[in-house]
């Protein structure tokens, strides 16, 4: 599990919410979009480097930054799919659900494409 939360004062006390929930809220918006044939489970090093993924079958970082959010997706595209369409859903699905469950506002979502799934 993850120590990390993101924190919300209130008049009568704190309100504090784990990483890991954010990440559960991402994963299941990801999963509600088409296109979107998964989470990468795997991604070249230096991107994984890239993004600090410690553990790359993931695909999801959150960093949490004072009351602010920032989402880094990897996932992978179904053929025949519009990637940039595909991105833009995902970004949007994310927000809309990280605003809809957390109250959080404007977190930024950051969709890397690091690959396409045909079908068997």
């Amino acid at each position: 599990m993850n120590d990390n939360y993101i924190s919300c004062r209130e008049e009568n006390g704190s309100i504090n919410i784990s990483e890991d929930v954010i990440y559960s809220i991402v994963k299941a918006a990801i999963s509600e979009v088409d296109g979107v044939a998964g989470l990468a489970n795997t991604a070249g090093t230096e991107l994984a480097e890239l993004l600090g993924l410690k553990t790359v079958s993931k695909g999801v970082k959150v960093q949490l930054n004072d009351d602010q959010v920032e989402v880094d997706a990897i996932i992978n595209v179904a053929y025949g799919s519009n990637i940039v369409k595909v991105a833009q859903a995902v970004q949007e699905k994310v927000t809309g659900a990280i605003q809809a469950i957390t109250g959080f506002g404007c977190p930024a979502v950051n969709v890397h494409v690091s690959g396409i799934s045909f079908e068997k």
